[in-house]
């Protein structure tokens, strides 16, 4: 696993030991980004079940401002906080160990808004939609806001929740990325893009 673009492009970064984690591929990863991005200005990502801290890193390195990364494993958290050295992107971070509700409950008190969040639970978790709509109810996303979730591919995520509109879809082996868009007063018809 690498950074593959940006200020960081090139560093190594170091995987989370044992089976309990599934690190985002480099090959799913650049997908995600060329459906995205591929490059930022500014703002805030958030990397829920962050893992490695992979997609966060990749976010920071291509011009996004800030992140904040969450993990209900503490050696997961570690990890991150190492990988965040390695890249050199560690003042622009934020890393805690908490459970993916609970966390977003407590973001509500610090005011902060994401352009970008990250939801990539383990696959036997099957909370996205409603981890979805908590992000909307709690204002915790920009009205413009992008939501990738990367899920199993026999997992049919559904295309719109709240203002939430599922605009792309793209399947790699037992992986499957959807990728919503917030839009407010959006068409309730919407049909995502299969890539």
């Amino acid at each position: 696993m690498r950074v593959i673009s940006g200020s960081a492009k090139g560093r190594t970064l170091k995987p989370v030991p044992g089976m309990g984690t599934r690190p985002t591929t480099d090959k799913v990863k650049e997908a995600i980004f060329s459906m995205i991005g591929p490059y930022f200005n500014g703002g805030t990502v958030l990397d829920l079940f962050a893992g490695t801290g992979g997609l966060g890193i990749e976010a920071l390195s291509r011009g996004m401002d800030r992140a904040v990364f969450v993990d209900a494993d503490r050696r997961s958290v570690e990890i991150i906080k190492h990988n965040l050295q390695v890249t050199r992107l560690a003042e622009q971070a934020e890393v805690y160990v908490n459970d993916a509700q609970r966390a977003l409950k407590a973001m509500v008190k610090r005011e902060v808004r994401f352009r970008l969040v990250f939801l990539d639970p383990p696959y036997k978790v099957r909370t996205i939609e409603q981890l979805i709509t908590m992000l909307q109810t709690l204002q915790l996303v920009e009205d413009e806001a992008t939501i990738v979730v990367e899920h199993d591919a026999d997992y049919e995520c559904e295309t719109r929740i709240g203002t939430a509109a599922c605009i792309r879809r793209a399947t790699y082996g037992d992986t499957c990325v959807s990728i919503y868009s917030l839009q407010n007063g959006g068409d309730e018809g919407y049909e995502p893009s299969e890539a």
